[in-house]
């Protein structure tokens, strides 16, 4: 019977001078040696049954005696050790002396596994929605008040801009309400934290004041370019280019949020190029005037107003964008009833809707983290680069 090797399988071996020694895989045994005694491993097994008067003790060519066990043969994984079994035969098995080696995840060490080897510890990391956010109904229809105040400003602009073209609004009169209006909020900005701001930045009353003054004589000074800007384009392309700057202004605006579409430079920038497209189909210069200084003042001051009362103030902001929302739709509502609804229903949508569609849409995240992803640096290596 052709004994096999493997560790920790059980090899037997039937007493006889023709059978070969544990380990050698079958093979005779070598002449002259002792009929137990291994051709290729190197050791004897001891034999249960006396065979015909030989004893285990048989003597060897040299006339040494045979040990009833012989030296094992040690490897730097495991051991051959010797034992009985029941029907008389010896069995020899392979026993492990030392732990399996454990893969580690290193690249800086050879180790005996494939490039892809992975253990059991592998899904043990799997990790998920680690960086979900739990959000709460009332927060985030308070946070779409951005929002929502946006959206009316740019409503608000375009229906100042219709009564003046319809001619149902005089430029001296939207001139006045704009500039009162504008000192109101610059006074409020400046109580709402006590001047801390104000102190901060460094600027002066005087500073902010000389800024206006240039930027009112620059722009009344260029009124008349302005209103001749745009003469050889069509009245569709201005409004298309119209239309597409002030969407684009909705879209790159700062509501808050750390992404990299936020630009506040390209959003006003836009916002005040198409209010010159469309201040320059108004009747007179002066009406481009008035009506590029009231698209700085709505696209550039309130909402810096906004977000200081935002922070400072929570509820005088809560009720501050449900009144300019209610004006929005006040006017909106003399020129069309069909937009007037409907402009209330995208605001409803943004303020109640989308907020509930969110926290309903969190529970359905599952995004998973382990090993597999990319490494992320976290320190700085800033002096590295000096």
């Amino acid at each position: 019977m052709a004994a096999r090797r493997g560790p920790g399988i059980p090899c037997a071996m039937p007493a006889g001078p023709s059978a070969g020694g544990c380990g050698d895989g079958g093979r005779a045994a070598r002449p002259g040696a002792g009929p137990w005694e291994s051709s290729t491993a190197g050791y004897l097994l001891e034999d249960a049954p006396a065979r015909g008067g030989a004893g285990p003790h048989e003597a060897t060519a040299s006339g040494a005696p045979w040990s009833p066990i012989s030296h094992l043969q040690h490897s730097q994984a495991h051991v051959e050790a010797v034992r009985p079994s029941a029907d008389g035969r010896m069995v020899c098995a392979q026993v492990e002396t030392s732990p399996r080696r454990r893969w580690q995840k290193v690249l800086y060490e050879r180790q005996p596994f494939p490039d892809n080897y992975v253990d059991q510890r592998f899904l043990e990391e799997l990790r998920k929605n680690i960086h979900a956010r739990q959000y709460q109904y009332w927060a985030v229809v308070f946070e779409s008040g951005a929002v929502a105040q946006q959206l009316c400003s740019v409503c608000v602009f375009v229906i100042t801009w219709w009564y003046m073209d319809a001619g149902m609004l005089s430029p001296q009169r939207l001139f006045g309400a704009g500039l009162v209006s504008s000192l109101l909020g610059y006074i409020l900005f400046n109580v709402i934290d006590a001047g801390v701001g104000r102190q901060e930045s460094g600027r002066t009353w005087w500073a902010d004041l000389k800024s206006t003054l240039v930027f009112i004589a620059f722009t009344y000074g260029f009124s008349p370019v302005l209103k001749t800007l745009t003469e050889s384009i069509s009245t569709d392309t201005i409004y298309a280019m119209s239309a597409f700057m002030l969407l684009g202004h909705l879209i790159f605006f700062d509501y808050g949020a750390n992404a990299a579409i936020v630009s506040s430079t390209l959003s006003l920038n836009m916002a005040i190029f198409a209010s010159v497209c469309l201040a320059s189909r108004l009747p007179r210069s002066l009406h481009a005037f008035v009506m590029v200084t009231f698209a700085m003042q709505i696209f550039a001051l309130w909402p810096m107003l906004q977000k200081k009362l935002k922070a400072q103030t929570p509820r005088c902001y809560v009720v501050v964008t449900t009144l300019f929302a209610l004006a929005a739709l006040a006017g909106l509502m003399t020129i069309s009833s069909v937009g007037a609804v409907l402009f209330a229903l995208l605001l409803l949508s943004i303020s109640c809707l989308c907020p509930y569609c969110l926290i309903r849409l969190q529970l359905f995240k599952d995004n998973i983290h382990g090993p597999w992803d990319e490494a992320e640096i976290k320190e700085d290596l800033s002096r590295f680069l000096m």
